[in-house]
Formats: structure tokens, sequence, C-alpha cells
């Protein structure tokens, strides 16, 4: 290999390396290079001779399935669906990308009912580092509500991970009843969207099909 060769080598592994702020005991920042990001699948087969090393990923990761591993870098988060569940209530189980009724809502809520979300996702090809999800809600053109929630850190792995929110009640009154347009984001400490999605909902006086 001649210098050139040598020297394209060098730039395309110093184009991996990912940077990271960190701060010293001033306060003051500064970029600490973490090196190349390399394939999950790559990073179980190094050191697979040393017992130690081979039980401590076992325990960082669970159970992970090689064969299911992907060749690339980067992590992947299908978002499956979302539950809906409300004391009483049927749970009402919404694919992803929801689906509209013939009014355009992805689904109704009664008005001062207690209710919580349920997502379930499947993780593929690396960890995910920081997944969060952020649910923005607005009213005639107004933003009542700005939910962000941290899942937090995911492995790779065939079954789906599912996560339940807190109870929540929605809004009660004339007033609240009516039309909300929302959007639902996935994101990671990275900031790579996995899932932005916008729908319509609404809060009225009985819940859907109550006589």
């Amino acid at each position: 290999m001649d210098d050139k060769e040598k020297e394209k080598e060098k730039e395309k592994h110093e184009g991996n390396d990912i940077e990271e702020e960190e701060e010293n005991e001033e306060g003051n920042k500064r970029i600490v290079m973490l090196g190349p990001q390399v394939p999950l699948k790559e990073q179980l087969k190094l050191d697979k001779d040393d017992e130690s090393l081979r039980r401590w990923k076992e325990q960082l990761l669970g159970q992970v399935d090689t064969e299911q591993l992907g060749e690339t870098a980067e992590p992947e988060v299908k978002v499956m669906n979302l539950t809906i569940l409300s004391p009483g209530r049927p749970d009402l189980v919404l694919p992803i990308p929801f689906q509209a009724d013939e009014k355009g809502y992805a689904f109704a809520l009664k008005d001062g009912s207690s209710y919580s979300f349920r997502f379930s996702f499947i993780v593929s090809n690396n960890i995910v580092s920081g997944l969060k999800y952020t649910n923005t809600v607005w009213k005639t053109g107004v933003r009542v509500e700005n939910q962000k929630m941290m899942l937090g850190t995911f492995s790779p792995q065939l079954e789906p991970y599912v996560y339940e929110g807190e109870e929540e009640t929605t809004p009660a009154g004339i007033f609240a009843r009516g039309s909300y347009s929302a959007k639902l984001k996935f994101v990671d400490d990275d900031g790579k969207c996995y899932l932005e999605m916008s729908y319509y909902f609404e809060i009225r006086k009985e819940w859907p099909g109550a006589q």
C-alpha cells in the first residue's frame, strides 16, 4: 500500500470517529474523540476467546441473537403499535402508522377519563442509547401539551420492548371537547429520528360506541 492509499484509509477511519463534548473541573468544554462506531456484530466477535469479557458482554447486552444483527453500525428502532389503556375499557391497540376513521381521527377519548399509553417497539442492529419520545398536542392552533419521556438504552433483541406511561386524565367540560392535532416523535441521544408522525384525535362526551 503506497502513501496515498494509507492516507485515504486513515481518513476513512477518522471520518467514522464520534465526537463528544466533556466538561473539565473548571466547567470548560472540550471535544473527546471516542473512536469509530462499529457494528455490534463485529464488537461481539472481538476478544471472543476471553471468557471473562464474554460473560461481561452477555450481562451488558442480555441474550442477543447474532444471526439477527445487521452489518451496519447504526441501530434501528421500529415502533410497532400504541395501546390506549383506560380502567373499565377494553384495550385499544393502534398499529403504527395510525389508520384514521371517516372523520380523520386516529382515536377518540371521553372527557374527564383516566387513560395511559403503552408502546411496543423493536431494536435491531446495535444498541440504541437514550431513546426518548415527545408527544405534542394542539387545539385550535394552541399548544396544550408537550410531553417528553426518556425511555432508556436498549440492546437488540427479537422480542419487542414494552413501555407503559403514567396514567393521565383527559380535560373535562364542553370547551375541552372537540378535535386535537398531535405529533409523536422518537429520537435517540445522537438526534437520530426513528418515528415522526402527525395525527388527529377527538375528545367527546362519551366513549365511542357508548349508548
